[in-house]
């Protein structure tokens, strides 16, 4: 395996001895020859769409989604009414575009106090604000839209947020065990994500019943996207008035972080695998 440079990003890529790519760096001009790419690039252009739009254009395939499900999973307001469609549980929200006209009040009106106000296609939590009440929503949305020209104002769900990882091969599926995600800040922020202000648990502390419902509608939702590679999906359970549990997908993760403290190499080794042979079959599973 090498890692090939694109800019500042990197994928790795399996030698071979033709379809050779020129790719740049620093200036310096370099050929890769390479017949997979294995991606690991958060946000753009690895997680939305163009770098998967390259690689099917040079006939190279890859280990993520495709053009069309990485770019409306990046989406989240997209992503949210799409898999709503299919009765997937998802908070409310509404969309607000750059250079709209929208009242505040009606937006609290209608989705309810605290929210969330949120760039509808960016990731690691950059521009989201837990917004309390009406006079917090025009500075949140001012953060929010210098990170989008599309911003999403969602309904606050409180509960239990967990996530979990999966792939799937022409053989088999391969769920990861559940996490559950727990910090004292005022939600899952940059600094929860990034800076370790945050408990991992897993396997979540949830029923083995309840552990078995997430399970399905992972596996449903990689079905319903026709996913590629592993996928890691982010879910909040809640309670509806009749107190019986209802598990809400919050986010699609189709090129989830692979260092030692991310999600899915926790999740790997909670699952007794070793995470060589799961990127092994992923990638063995394309040719």
């Amino acid at each position: 395996m090498c890692a090939a440079p694109i800019g500042a990003y990197s994928f790795l890529a399996a030698r071979r001895q033709k379809s050779t790519v020129t790719t740049f760096h620093s200036s310096r001009l370099t050929a890769v020859v390479f017949d997979y790419a294995y991606i690991t690039i958060h946000g753009q252009p690895g997680e939305n769409g163009p770098m998967q739009g390259y690689f099917d254009l040079i006939h190279v395939p890859y280990s993520t989604s495709g053009v069309l499900v990485e770019a409306m999973t990046f989406d989240k307001f997209v992503l949210n009414r799409y898999l709503g469609s299919f009765g997937i549980h998802v908070a409310d929200s509404v969309l607000l575009r750059r250079g709209e006209t929208y009242d505040e009040e009606e937006i609290a009106k209608r989705i309810g106090m605290p929210c969330f106000v949120k760039p509808a296609n960016d990731g690691s939590s950059f521009g989201v604000s837990k917004v309390k009440n009406a006079d917090q929503l025009e500075p949140a949305l001012r953060v929010a839209f210098m990170e989008s020209s599309d911003v999403m104002v969602e309904a606050y769900l409180d509960g239990t947020e967990i996530t979990q990882g999966i792939y799937k091969t022409r053989e088999r599926s391969v769920p990861f065990p559940i996490t559950e995600v727990v910090t004292t800040n005022e939600f899952f922020d940059y600094d929860a994500k990034y800076n370790g202000q945050v408990d991992e648990i897993t396997p979540a502390r949830i029923s083995p019943e309840t552990a078995e419902r997430v399970t399905e509608i992972t596996s449903r939702i990689y079905d319903i996207l026709h996913a590629n590679g592993i996928i890691r999906i982010d879910y909040i359970i809640t309670h509806d008035a009749e107190g019986n549990e209802v598990i809400n997908m919050l986010e699609v993760n189709t090129t989830p972080g692979m260092t030692t403290t991310s999600f899915i190499p926790q999740q790997v080794r909670a699952a007794g695998l070793d995470i060589k042979d799961v990127l092994t079959e992923i990638i063995e599973n394309q040719f």
